[in-house]
């Protein structure tokens, strides 16, 4: 099934962003050291989810104002973290269907069941969501808001991450 990425903005926005290349990057590879039985598993969304009662929603005035401008922070996620707790904020998204079932996006009760029947270690006390659809020229996620989640997972300890992009 082919993905629109450009479903949920403006009509005007889409030649502007079809007309944005990135330049080709070299995969980032590591190897795994450890069996994924005995290893702790972070969740990272990029579905711009946040907990609805306790923390701000993305910026998406922000986002409107600047089309080519995504929030670059982040929100901590607990493990514990229900679909009711969750709010969606991206304008690139459909996001009744992530309120709806949040696990598309950040699947904490998937990862559960696979902690309880052996397939991980543990999963993570804590996940993280950002915005996504940022540039990769983009100085605050680079420089401070990514190597501030790499110190969380590092302090978790977190043996591996799962991006789950939205």
């Amino acid at each position: 099934m082919p993905v629109d990425s450009f479903a949920y903005l403006p009509r005007s926005f889409h030649a502007e962003y079809q007309a944005i290349h990135d330049p080709p990057a070299e995969p980032v590879w590591a190897p795994f050291g450890k069996p994924a039985a005995e290893a702790t598993i972070a969740l990272l969304t990029s579905a711009g989810l946040y907990l609805r009662h306790t923390q701000e929603p993305f910026d998406l005035d922000g986002e409107r104002q600047d089309p080519t401008w995504g929030d670059p922070t982040y929100r901590v996620i607990p493990r514990t973290a229900r679909a009711g707790d969750l709010g969606a904020a991206h304008l690139h998204l459909n996001t009744r269907d992530l309120v709806a079932d949040p696990d598309v996006a950040l699947p904490l009760v998937t990862f559960a069941e696979l902690e309880r029947d052996g397939v991980i270690g543990r999963l993570a006390d804590h996940h993280y969501s950002f915005m996504g659809y940022q540039s990769r020229a983009l100085k605050d996620w680079r420089e401070t808001y990514g190597p501030e989640v790499v110190a969380h997972l590092k302090r978790e300890p977190a043996d591996a991450v799962i991006l789950a992009p939205a």
